[in-house]
């Protein structure tokens, strides 16, 4: 797993292996990311299925309910299937642009 971090965002992402297997890597490394805003880069996955990326799931919402931001980066799936409180965009960009909205909103206690 490749870990770069951005001031208080860290973006991660991991080349040549399974989304079973980066996950689990994602895991083992959480206690050092916990504390930053993350970004889980899956371009390295070509084909996603909406189950796929739900496997996010329990791990956004704990990090979240942490008061950081969590958002997935593919360009590989409709969003319109992808439920409200899972964070997906298609860009890098928009993900730091997501986060920075998020930021803004926890210090204005929205």
């Amino acid at each position: 797993m490749i870990i770069d971090k951005e001031g208080t965002t860290t973006i991660v992402f991991q080349e040549k292996t399974t989304l079973s297997g980066f996950m689990e890597n994602l895991q083992n490394a959480y206690p050092k990311l916990k504390h930053d805003n993350i970004v889980v880069n899956l371009f390295s996955f070509k084909k996603l299925t909406v189950n796929d990326v739900l496997e996010f799931l329990d791990l956004s919402n704990a990090h979240k309910a942490g008061g950081q931001s969590f958002v997935l980066v593919t360009d590989a799936l409709n969003y319109d299937e992808i439920p409200e409180e899972l964070s997906v965009v298609p860009t890098l960009q928009e993900a730091k642009d997501v986060i920075e909205m998020e930021e803004i909103e926890r210090d204005l206690g929205i």
